[in-house]
């Protein structure tokens, strides 16, 4: 792996806790700032380095919001670092397990995720010497707290890393507000620390996002949603349907009685996912409601003939679900449904090119100029009007776009057990 010279930011969070640092007595360090400002890999190796340096034969707890993403985000870019820095790591897959060991000293390192209130009760009996949260503000606070209080060895420290969110998240006000009170190293990133980014790297991000996520990921500020969701989705950014074949097809759904259902049909050209038409019944606009019968038909009418790889379909339309399996024309997958990662998503997607809405779909660009974020609540939520069609974009982008970035494949083969000493 190559390495740039470190930043004077990265330096402080991998040196912070060396012999002679002014900071070597603190109970915690917290990195928050800009996306790929080089905190998560810094904050990693720094852990591991501080493991080995005060500690042997004990066991630490690497966190994230989901071990998938953890292992993805921290352990993968992590374990050839080590290596090529004279480490020895063996990750067990079926217990989460990473054993790494220097020399004669030899230390376990367990992964969590942390995605529920649930998640507590899984740390829950483990006596650590430290432990690491990897973008921290995505956890719920029982999870975090249960995880702190189980570092209980003497000398344990506590180590998070995190992206921007709500100036109202628990995070926020708790940690980064009380930082001195709490012993804790506060380290504030932006990109520019990163020294491995170019200019043309760095104008690139800061072109992905607008609004409250420009601020919170390119200029790292704990800001409140306000305004439109998707400020920069003006009419100029609404396309024809593009000429020639289209790869693939794919219908998002999120369907309601009372509430307006909306459909959006995708074709794929070119690595471009465009929604090309739609399906927008709202009950109160027509002065009648339509049965889960009636929608179906209105499925039927929007896919035209076509071969439709899957209908993604809000997961809470049990029933609707269920008429489109009785029928046996289309392979229905209930969505992915965080709003707030789903925001996210559509958001980069839009911006980077990967997504385009047709000047077809007449519903779905009246909403994209009444979207707007709540101002009543104390956290990112967006008012629950004019969302139908802004929920189905949500779907698709989060349940196939999302998989397609990820270049997500199934294989089979054999199990086996034992250790899994290579790359996930």
């Amino acid at each position: 792996m190559e390495f740039h010279p470190f930043s004077k930011k990265q330096l402080q969070a991998l040196s912070w806790w060396c012999r002679g640092s002014p900071f070597e007595d603190y109970s915690a360090v917290i990195c928050d700032g800009a996306v790929r400002s080089g905190k998560t890999l810094c904050l990693g190796i720094s852990f591991i380095a501080w493991a080995f340096y005060r500690f042997d034969g004990q066991s630490f707890a690497l966190c994230g919001k989901t071990i998938r993403s953890l292992r993805r985000n921290l352990v993968v870019p992590l374990l050839p670092v080590l290596r090529e820095n004279g480490f020895e790591c063996t990750l067990k897959l079926s217990e989460n397990l990473l054993t790494i060991s220097a020399g004669r000293r030899e230390n376990r390192f367990y992964l969590f995720g942390g995605k529920d209130e649930s998640s507590s009760a899984l740390i829950q009996g483990m006596t650590l010497a430290g432990v690491l949260f990897d973008e921290v503000a995505l956890m719920p606070r029982s999870f975090v707290e249960q995880a702190l209080a189980r570092c209980s060895v003497e000398g344990s420290t506590f180590w998070f890393d995190c992206n921007p969110e709500h100036p109202q998240h628990w995070f926020y006000r708790e940690w980064i507000q009380n930082a001195e009170k709490k012993n804790a190293l506060y380290l504030h990133f932006q990109m520019q620390d990163n020294p491995s980014l170019s200019q043309a790297m760095l104008e690139r991000y800061r072109g992905l996002y607008s609004g409250v996520f420009y601020r919170r990921f390119v200029l790292g500020e704990w800001v409140a949603a306000e305004g439109l969701v998707y400020p920069f989705m003006t009419r100029e950014q609404f396309c024809p349907v593009p000429q020639g074949a289209l790869e693939r097809h794919v219908i998002s759904c999120d369907y309601g009685t009372v509430n307006p259902s909306s459909f959006g049909l995708w074709g794929r050209q070119n690595s471009c996912w465009y929604r090309i038409a739609e399906y927008y019944y709202d009950s109160r606009r027509e002065g009648m409601q339509r049965t889960d019968e009636e929608h179906y038909a209105g499925l039927c009418r929007l896919a035209g003939g076509r071969k439709i790889e899957c209908v993604v379909a809000d997961p809470s339309a049990a029933s609707f679900m269920a008429v489109i399996r009785r029928h046996g024309e289309f392979r229905v997958i209930p969505a992915k449904n965080d709003v707030l990662d789903g925001i996210r998503q559509v958001a980069a997607a839009l911006k980077a090119g990967q997504l385009r809405i047709c000047d077809t779909c007449d519903d779905a660009i009246r909403e994209f100029a009444l979207y707007r974020w709540s101002s009543d609540s104390a956290r990112d939520a967006p008012i629950k009007e004019n969302d139908h069609a802004m929920d189905d974009i949500r779907y698709f982008t989060a349940t196939i776009l999302q998989q397609d970035a990820g270049g997500c494949f199934a294989v089979a083969a054999p199990r086996r057990t034992g250790e899994y000493d290579g790359l996930v």
